[in-house]
């Protein structure tokens, strides 16, 4: 957690850094950028997971009997903001493969820069699970408040985001609207531009992410 934004965490482990580098880099092409999103999607997951409830389990080892910790409590479901939260998605399933899995469609309307949503999924049983919601840029947040907004509607109470990156902007408005759920980047960036991109940045996530550049 930062001082001004209590409900962020920034990974700064020196691989995830490392890889983020890497996928900020222009040069970067399309099938290492995919690599390397799932990678560090698969860091963040290990800080997001880390509060997992546990419970002991009795085991046989090839020497003794004991007690061994297994996840216990609520089942954990992946909630991807189309579509660029696939990028993040397929790293996560790689960690979590028995998560439910959710879709939220969502485009920014270039002219407001607010969502605007076209697909709803996720699994009825929905409130009895732990979500963690996917997308790899926090940039004004109004997707993300949107997306936790339709969840909430589902009678979730237990949420955390994922992001690759995340804007000032975009911490501050999921705090203003959300400040329940924690949020885990391995990034904060410095600003948004005049069009509501994250700055450095990398650029657009999903045209990265599926060569539409």
């Amino acid at each position: 957690m930062t001082a001004d934004f209590p409900n962020l965490t920034v990974v700064d482990h020196p691989l995830v850094q490392h890889k983020l580098t890497w996928l900020r880099a222009e040069e970067t092409n399309t099938d290492s950028f995919r690599n390397l999103l799932r990678e560090v999607s698969q860091m963040l997951v290990y800080e997001a997971t880390r509060d997992l409830p546990t419970t002991l389990q009795a085991i046989q080892t090839p020497v003794t009997a004991m007690q061994s910790p297994v996840i216990s409590g609520k089942k954990l479901c992946l909630v991807s903001i189309l579509r660029a939260g696939n990028g993040l998605l397929d790293g996560a399933l790689s960690i979590l493969p028995l998560a439910r899995v959710g879709h939220i469609g969502l485009y920014r309307d270039p002219s407001t820069l607010e969502p605007v949503e076209y697909y709803f999924k996720v699994p009825s049983d929905m409130a009895e699970r732990q979500v963690i919601v996917v997308d790899p840029m926090l940039a004004t947040g109004n997707s993300a408040v949107a997306a936790i907004d339709r969840i909430k509607e589902h009678g979730c109470a237990s949420i955390k985001l994922l992001c690759l990156l995340a804007a000032p902007e975009g911490v501050a408005n999921m705090l203003k609207h959300h400040p329940d759920v924690p949020i885990v980047t391995a990034a904060l960036d410095s600003h948004l531009n005049e069009h509501g991109y994250i700055v450095p940045g990398l650029g657009d996530a999903g045209d990265r992410i599926f060569g539409t550049l």
